[in-house]
């Protein structure tokens, strides 16, 4: 976020501070009731703040909600999403349950934030649809331990099924051996995003576009080194060398 240029930085930092809370509260809450009850209290604060009302938490969100017109759906779509992790543990939901998922979860992040970048229309939507399902796909394969940990899985039932996985314990599934091939058809759609996606942004001028391209570079290195690796048990976690990271910056957070 430090690419752009002030005022988008500084509503890109309010966009991605209210995510980390409630994502805290969906997580580490307290009981299913308590964490419910959070999500509530954040669900009424946005809902005061397009009543020009703040609170300490939402007092920041004001001045960008008006001045690039975040929509209030997409505030709440967030929050509904933390409200599936809240509610329940994910177990190997079926595909249109993790496609809603992600929808909430990450393209709502991506209508909120291509307002703030400056695309807007069809594109914006578009851009926004499939990176975010693109980023959040790459997250489901990088934290398959750590999920499993929580009592998470986010791979889909019908995938499972047909590689004769029939449990959706996720220690279970993580030591199948047909975990791969399953792992393998979703970094197969992550990487159709991640192409849908730079195509749109291709269309755009680079300087609108800066933030995005960088985030899709760091996550195909991501993806690449989770291909890389494989999905077989044991599993290190994935991350980018700093170099790369650094190339990446100068090719698309500098020119």
């Amino acid at each position: 976020m430090r690419v752009l240029p002030k005022a988008q930085r500084d509503a890109m930092y309010e966009i991605y501070a209210f995510c980390r809370a409630v994502d805290d509260v969906a997580d580490e809450g307290g009981t299913r009731p308590e964490r419910l009850a959070g999500l509530k209290r954040w669900r009424d604060a946005i809902e005061a703040v397009y009543a020009g009302r703040t609170t300490a938490a939402t007092v920041g969100l004001l001045d960008p909600v008006r001045r690039f017109k975040l929509a209030r759906v997409d505030f709440l779509a967030i929050i509904d999403g933390m409200e599936m992790d809240g509610r329940e543990d994910i177990r190997a939901p079926d595909e249109a349950t993790l496609d809603l998922y992600c929808d909430r979860v990450a393209s709502a992040v991506g209508r909120l934030s291509v307002k703030i970048f400056g695309i807007s229309g069809d594109v914006g939507e578009d851009l926004a649809h499939h990176l975010g399902r693109a980023l959040q796909l790459t997250n489901i394969l990088r934290d398959l331990d750590e999920d499993a940990d929580m009592g998470r899985l986010y791979l889909p039932r019908e995938l499972l099924e047909q590689a004769g996985i029939v449990t959706t314990e996720p220690k279970d599934v993580l030591a199948h051996p047909a975990l791969p091939h399953v792992c393998a058809t979703i970094l197969g759609r992550a990487r159709g995003h991640f192409d849908r996606a730079e195509a749109l942004m291709a269309k755009e001028r680079r300087r609108t576009t800066r933030a995005p391209r960088l985030m899709a570079a760091v996550y195909r290195m991501i993806l690449g080194k989770l291909e890389e690796q494989g999905f077989a048990a044991p599993r290190e976690k994935v991350k980018v060398p700093k170099s790369r990271l650094m190339l990446a910056l100068l090719r698309h957070g500098i020119f």
